[in-house]
C-alpha cells in the first residue's frame, strides 16, 4: 500500500492516464478525489472505485477556470483534511493545433488555459495546504514532444515546455516545505483520444508506433510511472522529468 493514508487529487481522471492513476492510486490505499470536467464519466470512475470499496470523492472540476480549481481543492480538504498528492494530469492537443504561422489563436489560448494555467491553478490552490500538512507531491503532465523537435503543434509543445519550465521553478521554491515538484512526459499512449488522433493524422501505418520501439503504451504503465513520483520511494527527487516513450526521443 505505497500510498495508505495518502489524499490524492487527480485532474482529468475520467478517462486514459487519469482514470489508469486514479483506480491504481485507490488500490495502493489512497483516498482519490477525481477532478474531472465530464460528469459522466467522472461519476462512471467513482461509481467503478466504489463497487471495489475504494475510497473516493468525484468533484466536477475544469482546470481552465480558477474558481472551479479552487473549489475542488476546497471539497478534497473538507472531505478528507489534507492534500498530499497533486496529480495535474488534464490537457492535451487537438487536430486544430499547427505551426505558429497557421494555427488559430483560439487553439493556442485554449491549450494555455487547459494545459498550462490548469497546472498553475492546481498547485495555486493545493501548495498552502500542503505546506500545512508538513509537505507532499506534485506531479504535472507534460510530453515528450515538449522534449523534441516536432511539425505541426507549435500551441501544444509551448503549454507543455512551460510546464517544464514551471516544474522545475516550483521544485526549488517549494523545498524547503518539503514539497516535491517533478513532471512526467508520456510518449504515444493507447488513450481513445490518442488512438483517434493518430489514425486521423496519419493514415496507414502510424511512424509514432513505429518509432515507439517498444511498442504503444497502456494507461496503465504510465501510472506506475506516477505512483513512483507520487509515493515515498521518490523522495529524493525533485524538479526532474520522467520519460515514459517507449524510446520515442531516442
Amino acid at each position: 500500500m505505497r500510498l495508505a493514508g495518502k489524499t490524492a487529487l487527480i485532474t482529468g481522471a475520467g478517462a486514459g492516464i487519469g482514470r489508469a492513476c486514479a483506480e491504481l492510486f485507490a488500490e495502493e490505499g489512497a483516498r482519490v478525489v477525481i477532478a474531472e470536467r465530464d460528469v459522466e464519466t467522472g461519476q462512471a470512475v467513482q461509481e467503478a472505485l466504489t463497487q471495489r470499496g475504494l475510497e473516493c470523492l468525484f468533484v466536477q472540476t475544469d482546470v481552465s477556470d480558477a474558481d472551479s480549481v479552487r473549489n475542488a481543492i476546497t471539497r478534497t480538504i473538507e472531505t478528507y483534511g489534507r492534500i498530499d498528492v497533486l496529480y495535474n494530469n488534464a490537457g492535451g492537443s487537438s487536430l486544430s493545433d499547427g505551426p505558429v504561422t497557421t494555427a488559430p489563436f483560439e487553439e493556442f489560448w485554449n491549450k494555455m488555459k487547459v494545459d498550462l494555467f490548469g497546472v498553475w491553478a492546481g498547485c495555486h490552490y493545493a501548495i498552502p495546504h500542503m505546506i500545512e500538512a508538513g509537505g507532499g507531491s506534485i506531479i504535472n503532465a507534460t510530453s515528450v514532444l515538449a522534449l523534441m523537435g516536432t511539425s505541426g503543434r507549435d500551441a501544444y509543445t509551448t503549454a507543455k515546455g512551460g510546464i517544464i519550465s514551471l516544474t522545475r521553478s516550483m521544485a526549488v521554491e517549494f523545498a524547503p516545505h518539503k514539497i516535491r515538484v517533478n513532471a512526467i512526459a508520456p510518449g504515444a499512449t493507447t488513450t481513445e483520444r490518442v488512438l483517434k488522433r493518430l489514425a486521423q493524422a496519419n493514415p496507414g501505418p502510424s511512424k509514432t508506433a513505429a518509432a515507439s520501439l517498444l511498442g504503444l503504451i497502456e494507461p496503465r504503465e504510465i501510472a506506475y510511472a506516477v505512483l513512483f513520483l507520487a509515493s515515498d520511494e521518490s523522495r529524493k527527487m525533485t524538479g526532474q522529468v520522467m520519460v515514459v516513450d517507449s524510446g520515442l526521443t531516442i
